[in-house]
């Protein structure tokens, strides 16, 4: 008898946990479903197409912008999700510490000032319509696409944090002397497989990182290429040059392509957190895969970057639509 009462017992709580794990899904389901591709229509038919002209004219500029604005995005969803908290400046008067300064972002998040100016044009046709968060997503999108990589619909309607955590941005995410084990643990944590590790990981095909983030790993480790380390060193002095830059792709810098992949089989991946996923591990595999079938790169990194985009967004009353990307309202 009372083995009976112990499976019915289990069969209960078998019950209720698959319950929760359904309810969870759905409220997932709906939080995403409030975002839509065509969220602007009415409200701000412009926005779009404005965004996408004012990313092409900065990356005219610069083409190092891009990636500055893909990385932009990225920073801003992995913490508390994609809410643009990342663009909330320090504030000495009222104590706020934002995002800005965590070890992560200070001295190298960059973009600010072209987000700023798409909301600035923005707010004089449509005021108060289109969120900081959704042209984050967008402008990191069409960046990809205008430098030769893949597009993707853009799910939109997110709302602007009125918060932001320094703590969190130091704590979860990913840092350039990561062990493989650790770059799937911070992913994974985020709701991504290690295959999506990879496929974001490409986005280092483009832009640029500071002598301060490979030092250690030109002069100190082993699985490198000598004559891609040696290259490395004439731009990156053993105790100098801090804020000196290397390109993360060497192949074709400003061009979003596979080369990433080509060169972490070469060896010359140029972060450890780079190399790692080419270096005997789990994720060799991959790398493989998308240094030979380029389009399966392009595929899995747009599929991946939605994903992305729709974490934790903030939807219908929640959150507020800033005026000012830089401060709450």
């Amino acid at each position: 008898m009372a083995a009976n009462r112990s499976c019915s017992h289990s069969k209960s709580f078998s019950d209720l946990k698959f319950s929760f794990l359904l309810m969870s899904f759905l409220l997932v389901g709906i939080a995403s479903a409030q975002l839509s591709s065509n969220f602007y229509v009415t409200s701000c038919p412009g926005a779009l197409t404005n965004i996408t002209s004012a990313v092409a004219a900065a990356i005219r500029n610069e083409a190092r912008i891009g990636a500055s604005l893909l990385r932009l995005h990225f920073h801003d969803c992995f913490v508390n999700g994609c809410d643009a908290s990342i663009l909330l400046d320090d504030d000495p008067g009222t104590n706020f510490v934002g995002e800005q300064t965590a070890f992560p972002n200070v001295n190298s998040i960059r973009g600010l000032d072209v987000i700023d100016s798409i909301k600035s044009k923005l707010e004089s046709i449509c005021p108060g319509v289109v969120s900081c968060a959704d042209i984050v997503a967008v402008a990191a999108r069409d960046s990809v696409n205008i430098l030769g990589g893949p597009t993707w619909t853009v799910p939109l309607g997110r709302r602007d944090s009125t918060t932001a955590s320094r703590d969190t941005a130091n704590s979860d995410l990913p840092g350039p002397s990561l062990d493989l084990s650790a770059l799937i643990a911070a992913f994974s944590k985020k709701g991504f497989n290690a295959n999506e590790l990879v496929a974001l990981s490409g986005a280092h095909t483009i832009g640029l990182a500071r002598c301060v983030l490979f030092r250690n790993r030109i002069y100190n480790e082993t699985n490198i290429e000598p004559n891609f380390a040696a290259s490395l060193k004439a731009n990156c002095p053993s105790s100098s040059g801090d804020n000196n830059l290397s390109p993360l792709d060497a192949i074709s810098r400003t061009i979003f392509d596979n080369a990433y992949f080509i060169d972490l089989v070469n060896k010359k991946g140029l972060l450890h957190s780079d190399q790692q996923l080419f270096n005997g591990g789990s994720t060799d595999s991959q790398v493989n895969s998308y240094r030979n079938f380029p389009e399966t790169f392009r595929t899995d990194f747009a599929n991946a970057m939605i994903k992305m985009g729709n974490l934790s967004p903030l939807t219908g009353t929640n959150g507020q639509i800033r005026i000012n990307c830089g401060k709450v309202n």
